[in-house]
Order: structure tokens, then sequence, then C-alpha cells
């Protein structure tokens, strides 16, 4: 049951943003664009902004979005809402979910099941939204949240959005099978209750320009509510062989120099500060002479990332003349030879000049990205990240940070056949590198190994995976480690060493010729 405190939430949210799209719903489609992650984690992802402007776009279409928390935290007790006129999500035609991280398909389920909508495709009505889904986690390995969707998007949606909604729009509450029959005869739509397992080739959009994606609501409550967020490209050439964005959204496109500045002229108008969002910002062709544009016409910069060779001096001069106190590197493991074995491309020489530089610029501090579990990592891979990390903080004489992760096999990378290491392999290594940063007074982060392998094991799912999901009392860690055993299914199984001949559930998911490495 919807609350008064939901709706009053709602409401002063949306009096505080700039941007948002208030349509009446009669004679059009009515979409929710559902984000399984809270508001101001959601409003930070530009999926979110892109979708919800395009879909708005559409003639006869109103799209309107609904969160798993209208805060900074997630709630799995409330029923979602739309967030423009507070209504169910089940009065929509279609509930579209756009899914980036595994341990958000919990939410998913949450959200669904607050909502009264049936979790299963299988026994939703003609009455019932269409459930759609897509990002890269989802649409990287589809199965386990197969039992759950009508349709799942494989690859980018921006040239397919017009495909997707006219079958909706001719069908919306009476012909529920014709309309997925229409969703399956597009190209890169996923329909698991008709699929007949032949390939579902992956959409890559070829131009960016022609679908601009920067900031479309202002929301001072979003993680980076403070400025305007504008992507100038989207892949990454480099290969590091645990990457899934690397390789999902390979080829590596750029937008014009152009187009991203004629976004920032606009986005000027409402935030002083502009974050440029790529798979690494130092990448772009012409970042020099971007960082210049935008620097005359009165921008503060931010980025999503920087990887540590090539760095733009410009762009690090650029960063530090904005206000941002904080740079980031990922060396990602100690020593030059796991980085070879991980395509890193990078060296130890690389790493000391890249925070050379942040030094000379004057950065109060010097975040640093790392994993641990890596295939091939040894003891003495774990002494050289503490030892790389002393010698950092020699050269960088301000706050040292240290941000450690467990790795986690994807699909479709080198390393998706690899096994995960064990939690006390992990605990043991995160543990022995946060003693060692306590001692060398360096603060650190880390994630929780139980936590990571969870993640491992939704990445690598199957359908009977799925099935247990959807009937886990609670959609949490917990409920489905005891709905797996009612299963008969291990954890451990989807964690371990897959052979070269073993089938994945995702092979029918085609990455393309192009994308070879």
């Amino acid at each position: 049951m919807v609350e008064w405190r939901q709706i009053a939430a709602a409401r002063r949210l949306l009096e505080s943003e700039s941007g948002a799209v208030i349509q009446d719903w009669g004679g059009r489609v009515p979409v929710v664009l559902a984000y399984p992650n809270s508001y101001a984690v959601g409003m930070s992802s530009l999926a979110v902004h892109g979708l919800y402007g395009w879909l708005n776009d559409l003639p006869g279409v109103v799209c309107e979005r609904a969160f798993a928390g209208l805060g900074r935290r997630v709630s799995l007790r409330d029923e979602p809402i739309t967030l423009e006129s507070q209504r169910p999500l089940q009065d929509a035609a279609v509930v579209a979910f756009s899914v980036s991280f595994e341990p958000d398909y919990f939410n998913v389920v949450a959200m669904l099941r607050g909502a009264g909508i049936p979790l299963r495709a299988a026994e939703r009505e003609d009455g019932d939204p269409l459930v759609i889904l897509g990002g890269p986690a989802v649409a990287a390995n589809p199965e386990v949240l197969a039992p759950l969707a009508d349709a799942i998007v494989i690859g980018e949606a921006e040239d397919l959005l017009e495909d997707l909604i006219t079958p909706v729009r001719e069908g919306w509450g009476r012909e529920r099978r014709a309309t997925l029959e229409a969703l399956a005869r597009i190209p890169g739509v996923y329909v698991p209750l008709l699929h007949d397992g032949r390939p579902i080739p992956r959409r890559v959009v070829d131009d960016l320009d022609a679908y601009p994606l920067a900031t479309r609501i202002y929301a001072p409550e979003a993680e980076f509510g403070d400025m305007a967020l504008i992507e100038v490209s989207r892949g990454c050439g480099h290969g590091c062989r645990f990457c899934l964005a690397g390789y999902w959204y390979r080829p590596v496109r750029e937008r014009s120099l152009e187009s991203i500045v004629a976004q920032a002229r606009e986005a000027l108008r409402h935030r002083n500060k502009v974050g440029l969002v790529a798979a690494a910002a130092s990448d772009y062709g012409p970042i020099d002479e971007l960082v210049g544009a935008l620097r005359d016409m009165g921008a503060a910069i931010s980025v999503s990332s920087l990887r540590v060779d090539p760095l733009s001096p410009v762009l690090v001069r650029a960063l530090a003349e904005s206000g941002s106190r904080t740079i980031t590197l990922a060396p990602e493991a100690g020593t030059d030879r796991l980085r070879r074995a991980i395509s890193k491309g990078i060296t130890h020489d690389d790493i000391l000049s890249a925070v050379a530089l942040a030094a000379g610029e004057g950065f109060e501090a010097l975040k640093l990205y790392f994993m641990v579990g890596l295939p091939g990592e040894t003891e003495g891979d774990v002494e050289g990240l503490i030892d790389l990390v002393r010698e950092i903080k020699g050269a960088f004489p301000r706050n040292v940070i240290v941000n450690v992760t467990p790795f986690v096999p994807k699909a479709h990378t080198p390393f998706e056949r690899r096994a995960m290491a064990t939690a006390e392999v992990l605990r043991d290594r995160l543990a022995r590198v946060a003693a060692a940063m306590a001692a060398l007074r360096v603060a650190f982060r880390a994630e929780d190994a139980d936590a990571s392998r969870w993640q491992g094991v939704l990445a690598r799912g199957d359908r009977r995976l799925g099935e247990a999901l959807l009937d886990a009392a609670r959609p949490t860690p917990k409920g489905l480690s005891r709905a797996m055993e009612r299963h008969g299914l291990d954890p451990e199984t989807y964690l371990a060493e897959r052979g070269p001949e073993e089938p994945l559930p995702w092979d029918f998911v085609g990455m393309g010729e192009r994308d070879c490495p």
C-alpha cells in the first residue's frame, strides 16, 4: 500500500528538480523507467537521463521514473510509485528496468513484488505491464532474470526505442502474446518465453552524435547533483581481461568535439561544473582541445575516470584548477607481471609518473583502485601491491586512499571461464592489505568478500538460479542462499572454473566479429 509519506517524498524531490517532464497519460502509452537502486544513485546514471528523454520525445508516449528508494537508501518494504504522478507501477503499459550491476537484481525482484506485478513472465496476463530489461549486467548474461523478463534488450537501446513501443501501442492490454512475438522479431531483443536458441545480436549505435547523452534532469539530491554529466565516448580499446565494460561496449566510439561543446554550453545554464563520462576520459582523442574549450566557457571540469597511460597534463591541470581535491588512478594490480597477465597495459614507471603529475598539481588526495583474487595472483603480487602503495605514499605527500575489490569473472571477457577465489583467500588478502595500510597510515576501503562472491554467482548464473531468486522469501543474498538449497543449487558451482568446451548460459548473445580484440 502506498503511504502518504512516499507521495510527499516524491513530490518534494520533484519540486527540487529542474527538467522533469510532466505529461497527461490520456491517449499515451505509459512507460515507467525503473531504476533498481536509490534515487540518489539512479539520478547519477546517464542511462536514466538518456532513456527518459528519448522515450518522452516519442509521439504518444509518457515516461515517468521509479526507484527502489526515494532518497539515498534502498527501501525493500515500500510499494514503488512513479515520481512524476505518484502512480503505482501496475498502471503502466511497460515497466522498463535499467540494470547496470548484478547486486541490483535483488531490487528488481523487490520492486515487482512490491508493485503487485507477477514475478514470472509466464504468469502475467493481458492487463499486466510488460517488463522489459536492459543494461550491461543483465544483457551480457540475460539468463538469471530471464524467468522474470518479458523482453531483454541486448546492447544499446537508443535506435530501437520506437520499434519497441510500436507493438506495445498496438497491443497494450489486449494481445500480450502477439506483442511478445512482435518484440521477438526486433534484432537485439530477447524474448525468453519465445526464444528458440538462435543467437541474439548485440545492438551497437554507430553514430553517437545522433543521440546526445547528457544530464536532462538537474537533481540536487543525486550523487553528482552538483554537476552536469556529458558522455564523451563509449567503449575502451585497451582490452583489460577482467573488464566487462571494455568488451561489452566495443567498438570504441567518440562524440564529436562540436557536439560535446554544444551540450556543455546548454549545461552551463544549470551548473558550473561539467562531468566528462567515458571509460577513460584521457583516452578521448581531442581531450586537450575539449578541456580548453570548456575552460574558455568558464566551466569547472570533473571526470568519471582517468587512465594512467595516456594521462593528459592539460586535463590534470584543468581538474586541479576546477577545484577537484581528489584524483583517482587504477593500477589494479601491484606488480608489472600481474598487470601484464590481465592486459592492463601500464607499468610501474607509468604509475609513478602519473602520481608525480598529480602531486605537482597540488591535489589533496590520491585515490587508488586495486583488485585481489585475480587469476594468476601470487602472494608476491599482494606484497607488491603493498610495496607499490608505500612507494606512492612517499611520492604523494598528502592523503592516499586505497580501494580494493575482489575480482569477479564476467561474461564475454577473456576471464569468463576462470574460477573466483575462495572466500578464505579473499578475506586473508584483504586483511593483509588492510593491516599494511593501517601501518602506512593510508585510508583503506574494501568490498566485502562474501558480497563479491554473490555478485560472481549472479554474474555467471543460469535460468535455474533465476527461478531460485524468484522463489526466495526475501530478495537478499541470505534469502537466495536458502532458496538455492531448496532448488538443489550450490553457489560454488557458479564460481568454479569452466572447461573450454563447457556451454555457458550467455553463449547465445552475439558479440559480433568487429568486436574481437
